[in-house]
């Protein structure tokens, strides 16, 4: 879609991932970007755990299931967590520090896409075994790991994770997921 953000429309959730290692300059730029993020009274609430190294990464591939076995491809896996009272908690259960990760993670990708990389974040993880591996004190909510890494081949993808991988991009209708004055969400129903 011609307008968007360059970033933003060529982002997408691949797997197909070199192991190349990210160079530390460039690190260095995707995690500022993701503290650039907005967050609520400028909380700041998340916490970002970038793993880097061998051993750190085998702790990574040991909290993850058969499913996400490409993930071990990537030369960086970044643990976003948060404590939900390092952000507001406002009335109607609106934990403010899960959006202000979400909106980290968010930066974080962009500027992965943008130093030509791919980022993809996973809720395919044992979050226990992530806590328990990295010391993470037990009243954080470890909430995604991010597969950082450069594009790959994908020859050592399954046949559905290859087919994903070229295939066109499926967005809900905007219908269902957009409203404008009132409220008139099929699934509300």
């Amino acid at each position: 879609m011609s307008g968007l953000i360059p970033e933003i429309e060529a982002r997408r959730a691949n797997r197909a991932l070199s192991e190349k290692k990210v160079p530390s300059e460039v690190v260095g730029r995707i995690m500022t970007a993701a503290t650039y993020a907005p967050s609520c009274f400028n909380n700041q609430s998340w916490r970002f755990l970038v793993v880097l190294n061998e051993d750190g990464l085998t702790k990574i591939h040991a909290a993850l299931p058969d499913a996400n076995y490409w993930v071990k491809k990537a030369s960086m896996v970044v643990v976003v967590a948060t404590r939900l009272d390092l952000g507001c908690q406002l009335n109607d259960r609106r934990d403010y520090a899960l959006f202000d990760c979400g909106l980290a993670t968010e930066n974080l990708v962009l500027q992965a896409v943008k130093e030509g990389l791919y980022a993809h974040p996973i809720a395919g993880f044992n979050p226990l075994a992530v806590k328990e591996k990295f010391n993470i004190p037990e009243d954080f909510i470890v909430i995604t790991l991010v597969a950082v890494g450069y594009p790959g081949d994908d020859t050592f993808l399954n046949e559905k994770h290859r087919q994903l991988e070229h295939g066109q991009r499926i967005r809900k209708p905007e219908t269902e997921v957009i409203g404008y004055n009132a409220w008139e969400f099929s699934d509300s129903e």
